[in-house]
C-alpha cells in the first residue's frame, strides 16, 4: 500500500475523515474505502478500518486558527494510533 492510513480531524469540526497520506504528503482516498469517508467519531473512524483489515492509522489534528488570524499556519499534529 503506497498510502499510509490516516484519521483527519479538523479543529472544532463534527466529523473525522478517513483516507491516506502519500508520499508527498496529500490526503486522498484509500484504494480499500475507494472514496475518502466521512466518520462522525474517532471510533467510527477505527472501526471503519479495522473492517478493511487496517489496524493502524496516523492520527493528523488540524486547525486554521492560526491562518484565520494572518498567522504563518501551524504544523498539524501527527501521531500513530494502533487499535
Amino acid at each position: 500500500m503506497s498510502d499510509r492510513p490516516t484519521i483527519l480531524g479538523i479543529a472544532d469540526s463534527t466529523h473525522y475523515l478517513v483516507g491516506g497520506t502519500d508520499l508527498k504528503n496529500d490526503f486522498n482516498a484509500l484504494p480499500a474505502l475507494g472514496d475518502v469517508a466521512i466518520c462522525h467519531s474517532l471510533s467510527a473512524a477505527k472501526t471503519l478500518l479495522k473492517e478493511h483489515n487496517i489496524f493502524s492509522a496516523q492520527l493528523t489534528l488540524q486547525t486554521a486558527y492560526d491562518e484565520m488570524c494572518g498567522l504563518p499556519p501551524s504544523s498539524a499534529t501527527n501521531e500513530t494510533i494502533h487499535f
